[in-house]
């Protein structure tokens, strides 16, 4: 199956220097994710469903993934 984009609902946090840090997301069948920790952020394009924004790797349930902020304030994850 073709990978694509799956547009979440995002809770996040501006710190008190600017930086917007995504604490959770809502998957499409209502179960909340928490994310541990946010790895890495940089602006990147998803190679497997398109786009480009802002990529926060991020540790959730213990694995890595990516969350992406895109430039029309919206969020995805690559799904399958």
């Amino acid at each position: 199956m073709e990978s694509c984009k799956v547009y979440v609902d995002v809770d996040a946090t501006f710190t008190k220097d600017g930086r917007l840090l995504p604490r959770s997301f809502i998957w499409t069948d209502g179960h909340r994710y928490e994310i541990q920790r946010v790895k890495h952020i940089c602006r990147a394009a998803s190679l497997k469903a398109g786009g480009v924004g802002m990529r926060y790797t991020c540790i959730i349930d213990g694995k890595e993934s990516h969350l992406y902020y895109e430039d029309n304030n919206m969020w995805f994850v690559e799904g399958r």
